[in-house]
């Protein structure tokens, strides 16, 4: 059992409610207070999403979204590789600074948001989970992703816009998770981002994991640029910086790779350019939904802030096209899902839509490069 509190219900009660009574923390001190979340007994998957639905029955159900297959009859002889990136939005700034006016502030509290967050994750089962805008990592993310199995690595912002918000959780960051048993840690970088020679407030992970099945190398990178209108060369010079970094730690492209990343850069940005040009040979993979291939999706976020309404394109999974296939991705959700009040809402926890990938490795990787 995970805690002995009885039933699987309230056996989890004490992983998904932070905000419970000094009393009850008291009482159950064993359950909230590992010194190390690894040590504690496995989640069962199951009985975590069951208990995020109790949470959020009074909610309207999850959205539906399909898989959209891509294979072009490529034939793998491995499991797809399932990836997932989301900018989760971090509960400091839908609280505090983003204000968005057309969603109420009882459908932002933490104690239902994280369950709306963490079914979304579990509905979808990803392999390997890239987040930006977190800001409850060591709280609710780390404790009980890593004992759905996975590895968890999380680097903050150095100056956390979250940390001017009153009753703050902290500096948000990037997120990196992976199911231990199908990848193996090779080597971990946590990577400041420079712009014009100086250091910038934005960050990445990029790790390079070994497929248990296949014993395939591949890197997995998280990031999140700069916003905001007027900041393109600053985004541009970032995603420079970023590409450098990748070129050294995939050996110029001989280590496949993925980025996953919220880039506040709408396709037509220069940043955008320099990811397609790159010499390492890099496709996105949410253009394959489009009818031509060569189109990104029309938004991947959707909000209403005081100055108006914001409909982007901004995140991205970048791939290894010489390497790897996309074999199939997740539809986004529909305007008339959506809804005209937008993102978030009682149905969808944040302004970003997630992605959702699943990938499989080119037999013969060499021959195309």
């Amino acid at each position: 059992p995970v805690c002995s509190m009885g039933n699987s219900t309230s056996r989890l009660y004490s992983a998904l409610t932070k905000t419970l009574s000094s009393s009850a923390v008291s009482q159950h001190q064993d359950c909230l207070e590992q010194p190390d979340s690894a040590q504690l007994d496995p989640i069962d998957p199951k009985d975590l999403l069951e208990e995020c639905q109790i949470v959020l029955q009074k909610r309207p159900p999850r959205f539906q979204r399909d898989f959209v297959d891509l294979k072009k009859n490529a034939a793998s002889n491995h499991r797809p590789i399932r990836v997932m990136q989301w900018n989760i939005l971090a509960q400091a700034l839908g609280e505090g600074k983003d204000n968005f006016v057309q969603c109420p502030m009882e459908a932002l509290k933490w104690e239902e948001r994280k369950c709306l967050i963490l079914e979304e994750i579990l509905a979808y089962k990803p392999d390997i989970l890239c987040l930006q805008e977190v800001d409850h990592y060591f709280d609710t993310f780390e404790p009980l992703l890593s004992r759905l199995g996975y590895q968890c690595t999380f680097f903050p912002k150095p100056w956390s816009p979250c940390l001017d918000v009153e009753q703050n959780n902290g500096p948000d960051g990037c997120a990196l998770f992976f199911l231990k048993d199908r990848f193996e840690l090779i080597n971990s970088a946590n990577i400041r981002l420079t712009a014009m020679k100086l250091k910038t407030n934005q960050v990445a992970i990029a790790q390079t994991l070994k497929c248990n099945e296949t014993g395939r190398l591949f890197c997995i990178a998280v990031t999140h640029l700069k916003a905001r209108t007027g900041w393109e060369r600053f985004r541009s010079a970032q995603g420079c910086d970023l590409l450098q970094n990748l070129k050294s730690i995939t050996q110029g492209a001989k280590i496949p790779l993925i980025i996953c990343g919220d880039f506040n850069a709408e396709p037509t940005e220069e940043v955008y350019r320099e990811f397609s040009n790159s010499s390492l040979n890099l496709n996105s993979a949410y253009k394959l939904l489009s009818p031509d291939g060569q189109s990104e999706p029309p938004y991947t976020t959707w909000k209403i802030r005081p100055s108006g309404e914001c409909r982007h394109t901004l995140d991205y999974i970048w791939y290894s096209q010489h390497a790897l296939n996309v074999n199939s991705a997740l539809d986004l959700l529909t305007e008339e899902q959506i809804g005209p009040n937008r993102l978030p809402s009682f149905n969808y926890p944040s302004d970003h839509l997630s992605l959702v990938c699943d990938f499989s490795f080119n037999q013969d990787p060499d021959r195309l490069l």
